[in-house]
C-alpha cells in the first residue's frame, strides 16, 4: 500500500497528555524530515480505563493492544507507543519501524525532600513493582504505597499530603513540563530503569513496506541497540512489563555497556550483572546477560504480589 498521493499519514496515539505529547514530537520530526503532513488520532486503551495496578491486569501489553488494533485494521497508519509498554514477543502483521532517539531514561522522586531526608516510615507512591523493590533496597523503612493514575494525578498526591514523594520517569515529566516537581534523579547505579524507559517506539503493518522506509528516517541506531539489550533481557527472563527487572544499556566509544537486575519484591534480595559488547552484538549481549542472571537464581526473585492501588 503507497503512502504517495494520500492525506495526512493518521498516528494513532493514546490520549493522555504525555501521550499526546510524545506523539506530536514524533509527528514534527517525520514531517521536517520527510514532508508528509501528520494527523494525531486518539485511541483509548484497557490500560487507560482499569484502575486495577498493571501487575493484576497482566501489565503486558494493556497500553499497546489497542492501538495495534488500530493498525491491524488499517484505521490508523502508524502508532507511537512508550517503548517501556510494549510486549517484547513479536506481534504477527506488525514491525516496529523506528526507535527515535532517547530521552533521559533515569526515574525521579518528586516532592518536598531527597531519599535520604525523607523521614522514617514517609508514604512513597509507585505502581511499579521495580520501582518498589529497589525503593525498599534503598530504604526499607519507607511505607511503599501502589497507585496508579497519570503524572498529574500522583503528583497531587504529594502536593495534597496524601504522600510524602511519588517516583515517576524523568522523560515523562520533561516532556509534561513538571521538572518543578522533582526532588531528586535517580542515578541508575541507585535505581535501574525499565527496559526501553524514555524511549518511543514507531510501529505500523509489516506488509508496508514504503512507510516502514519512511518511518525510519526518524530511527536512532544507538538507541535501537541499547534498547534490543534491554529488552532482550526482560524477554530471556519471560518476565512482562511490571516485572521487578531493571535494566540499562549505553553506548560509550563504540562499546554497549549493558547493567541488568532482578529484585525481590521486599527489597531483601537482588541479583545485578554487567556486560559489555559490540552494539551489533546488543541481542546476543541481553541474552547472555540474562542467563548469567537465570544461574544466578533471578527466576526465584520474581513473583510478583497483588496489591491494591490507592
Amino acid at each position: 500500500m503507497s503512502t504517495a498521493g494520500r492525506g495526512p499519514l493518521r498516528l494513532g496515539t493514546r490520549k493522555s497528555l504525555m501521550a499526546m505529547t510524545q506523539s506530536r514530537l514524533v509527528a514534527d520530526a517525520l514531517s521536517q524530515r520527510t514532508g508528509h503532513a501528520v494527523e494525531l488520532v486518539g485511541v483509548t486503551t484497557e490500560g487507560d480505563v482499569s484502575k486495577a495496578l498493571l501487575a493484576q491486569i497482566g501489565g503486558t501489553g494493556v497500553f499497546v493492544n489497542g492501538l495495534r488494533d488500530k493498525l491491524l485494521s488499517g484505521e490508523v497508519d502508524f502508532a507511537v507507543h512508550s517503548l517501556k509498554d510494549l510486549p517484547t514477543a513479536p506481534a504477527d502483521g506488525i514491525a516496529l519501524a523506528a526507535t527515535p532517539p532517547r530521552d533521559d531514561p533515569r526515574d525521579a522522586l518528586c516532592g518536598p525532600a531527597k531519599l535520604a531526608d525523607l523521614p522514617r516510615g514517609a508514604r512513597v507512591g509507585t505502581g511499579s513493582p521495580r520501582r518498589v523493590a529497589q525503593l525498599r533496597a534503598l530504604r526499607p523503612d519507607l511505607d511503599v504505597v501502589p497507585i496508579r493514575g497519570n503524572a498529574d494525578t500522583r503528583l497531587r498526591k504529594v502536593t495534597d499530603g496524601e504522600l510524602d514523594a511519588v517516583v515517576l520517569a524523568f522523560a515523562g515529566l520533561k516532556r509534561i513540563g513538571r521538572l518543578e516537581a522533582v526532588a531528586e534523579v535517580f542515578e541508575p547505579d541507585q535505581m535501574l530503569p525499565a527496559p526501553g524507559q524514555g524511549s518511543l517506539a514507531l510501529e505500523c503493518r509489516s506488509d508496508r513496506a514504503e512507510l516502514r522506509a519512511l518511518l525510519g528516517t526518524v530511527d536512532d541506531p544507538a538507541t535501537r541497540a541499547a534498547v534490543t539489550a534491554e529488552r532482550t533481557v526482560l524477554a530471556v527472563l519471560e518476565a512482562g512489563c511490571s516485572a521487578p527487572v531493571g535494566t540499562y544499556a549505553a553506548e560509550v566509544e563504540e562499546k554497549l555497556h549493558l547493567t541488568a537486575t532482578v529484585a525481590a519484591y521486599d527489597g531483601t534480595r537482588q541479583v545485578r550483572l554487567s556486560a559489555s559488547g559490540h552494539p551489533e552484538r546488543a541481542e546476543e549481549l541481553g541474552r547472555e546477560l540474562a542467563n548469567r542472571l537465570l544461574a544466578q537464581g533471578a527466576d526465584q526473585l520474581m513473583g510478583e504480589r497483588d496489591i491494591e492501588p490507592r
